[in-house]
């Protein structure tokens, strides 16, 4: 009996990535079909993020916080974070430098992979921080890479909190992005 081994699977690039039709993520040449459209929350709060984030950002010129785009990691992997921080990236097409902060709005449809292989991939790639925001227990858990490894270091629900030794650090009220989801 035959077992099918990761080198018999297909390898894709991003060249074959830019020809595919509906919304995937390319992790080392393996494609990922990218769930069917969020919830409503899941949507509001990365606008919430967003906001709160954007006016933090009026001072400095190089720095873009971007919702949904494609990250460039190599010509095998295309990632798509929910919102990206990234200083100094001038590639009008993709983001093609590391983010220095990723936030991933979890569902139970991307939970698994958001917190197994992206969390191993952005470690591995040097983001700064990676900020996993849970809508139903309105919570952020809130990762610093340290040594080439990520730690945990805040669970935010009604707290602030302050993204430190990165380009341009911004404070951000959690408390103020759930608010609005309290009951």
């Amino acid at each position: 009996m035959y077992t099918l081994q990761v080198e018999d699977l297909p390898s894709y690039s991003y060249e074959d990535y830019c020809h595919w039709e509906g919304d995937w993520e390319l992790i080392e040449g393996v494609p990922y079909s990218m769930a069917p459209a969020p919830i409503k929350i899941h949507q509001q709060l990365i606008g919430y993020l967003f906001k709160s984030i954007a006016s933090e950002f009026d001072h400095c010129p190089e720095c873009e916080i971007l919702i949904d785009e494609d990250w460039k990691v190599n010509s095998h992997t295309v990632l798509k974070p929910d919102l990206s921080i990234v200083c100094g990236d001038s590639n009008p097409m993709y983001i093609s430098k590391t983010p220095e902060v990723i936030f991933e709005v979890q569902s139970p449809s991307t939970a698994k992979h958001d917190e197994g292989l992206k969390f191993r991939l952005y470690q591995e790639e040097g983001v700064k921080y990676y900020v996993l925001v849970y809508p139903k227990e309105l919570l952020a858990k809130i990762y610093c890479l340290e040594n080439g490894k990520y730690k945990k270091m805040a669970e935010c629900d009604k707290d602030a909190f302050s993204f430190e030794c990165i380009t341009c650090p911004f404070n951000l009220d959690f408390a103020e992005v759930f608010k609005r989801f309290r009951k």
